[in-house]
């Protein structure tokens, strides 16, 4: 089957090697591993000024033009070639960091990519992130890739402050909807995110969530990622601040979060939800989550009973001898440990920790960093520990 094509565009610039050294180190490298996927950004700069973007981290949020960092075609060698690739294993995030992927300017660059992916046999999970426009003709591209497991994560908030999210919430709304009708071989995922308590979670919002809820194979809810970098931006520009911490983990209130559970607990025509990101997509799909979220039980009380047997049926406690090897080669320090919940590790930060989850499809922690029962690996604003005191 031949590819559909979008109309001849010019292909974006690629920044000269002086251009790229001036940049953050952490926004030259396009590959990044992260909990949904190895990440490939080979495209940066975006002009929807989100106040909340990641961007700010990498401190090119003034940058509003998308531009290369290398070819496509160099991209995918690198992607493929990187050492914690594992063809139709490894899931694969495109352009989720520095740019929106549907940007007119951008697209044809993903859909390039996305082609010699998929003309490669490949059949790992790809997810594409946007809150941008998607129209009929982008759905029969995304249509037309025979092997990869793809899944377009549609960002909507309704949050209507446009000093914060300049973006219409009714563009990716549309989108959602596109793209949920024409889909044949990929799958949509409504990403209601980041609610934030007092901002966008009101009885009108959680129902603008349900609606869309109807329009998406799965919907997945997340708080806010409120690093100090963004708390800067959000003072400088008279913002109010929705925290008075910042956290290196996404921010979502227990109450905040309850309150949502309690709405949709009354109302069964909800689609099914998630707080994961690979539980929704992985739902989507028909499969069990490949982040091995099973482990954490409390995660799952929300889950759909047959997706839950799915993934207890999938989730296999690997073997401590072989567990233990493997860290090592990859630099653990310490005892490591393989409980009920997940694998426990020391001296490794997330790249090898998401190879080890990823391949033995059961969760991993540092020892240094735990998971506290109930936050469901979420900062600790806002919740309460199991003695009823703050957790923060």
């Amino acid at each position: 089957m031949s590819t559909p094509t979008l109309g001849a565009r010019r292909a974006l610039p690629i920044l000269s090697p002086d251009q790229i050294s001036g940049m953050k180190q952490e926004l030259a490298d396009v590959i990044e591993y992260r909990k949904s996927g190895l990440s490939l950004n080979w495209i940066v700069g975006c002009p929807l000024d989100c106040g909340y973007c990641v961007r700010h981290l990498f401190q090119n949020f003034a940058m509003k033009v998308p531009r290369r960092l290398l070819s496509d075609e160099d991209a995918v060698t690198r992607l493929i070639g990187h050492r914690y690739f594992r063809p139709h294993k490894t899931p694969i995030q495109l352009l989720n960091r520095a740019t929106d992927p549907m940007l007119p300017a951008v697209k044809p660059h993903l859909f390039n990519v996305l082609r010699q992916l998929d003309g490669q046999g490949l059949t790992n999970h790809v997810l594409i992130i946007t809150r941008w426009r998607v129209g009929p003709e982008d759905c029969a591209v995304l249509n037309s890739f025979t092997n990869l497991r793809l899944t377009v994560l549609v960002t909507h908030s309704r949050i209507q402050d446009e000093r914060i999210e300049p973006v219409d919430s009714n563009i990716a709304a549309t989108s959602l909807r596109t793209l949920y009708e024409h889909a044949d071989r990929y799958r949509t995922v409504l990403y209601w995110r980041p609610i934030v308590p007092g901002l966008n979670d009101s009885a009108a919002d959680i129902e603008r969530a349900h609606e869309l809820s109807q329009h998406a194979h799965a919907t997945v809810f997340t708080g806010l990622f409120f690093r100090d970098e963004i708390a800067a931006y959000y003072q400088a520009h008279g913002l109010a601040m929705p925290y008075q911490d910042t956290a290196r983990r996404k921010i979502l209130p227990e109450a905040a979060e309850q309150r949502i559970l309690d709405a949709i607990g009354k109302d069964p025509s909800w689609g099914a939800l998630f707080r994961k990101t690979s539980c929704g997509v992985a739902y989507a799909h028909g499969e069990a989550d490949y982040n091995g979220h099973y482990g954490i039980r409390e995660l799952c009380d929300i889950c759909p009973p047959q997706q839950i047997a799915k993934c207890q049926a999938a989730w296999v406690k690997p073997a401590l001898t072989t567990v233990t090897q493997e860290a090592r080669g990859l630099g653990a320090s310490g005892p490591v440990q393989v409980n009920d919940r997940a694998i426990v590790v020391e001296g490794l930060d997330e790249p090898p920790r998401y190879y080890l989850q990823h391949g033995f499809g059961y969760q991993c922690h540092d020892r240094a960093k735990p998971h506290h029962h109930r936050q469901h690996g979420r900062a600790p604003i806002g919740w309460t520990a199991e003695d009823g005191k703050p957790a923060a």
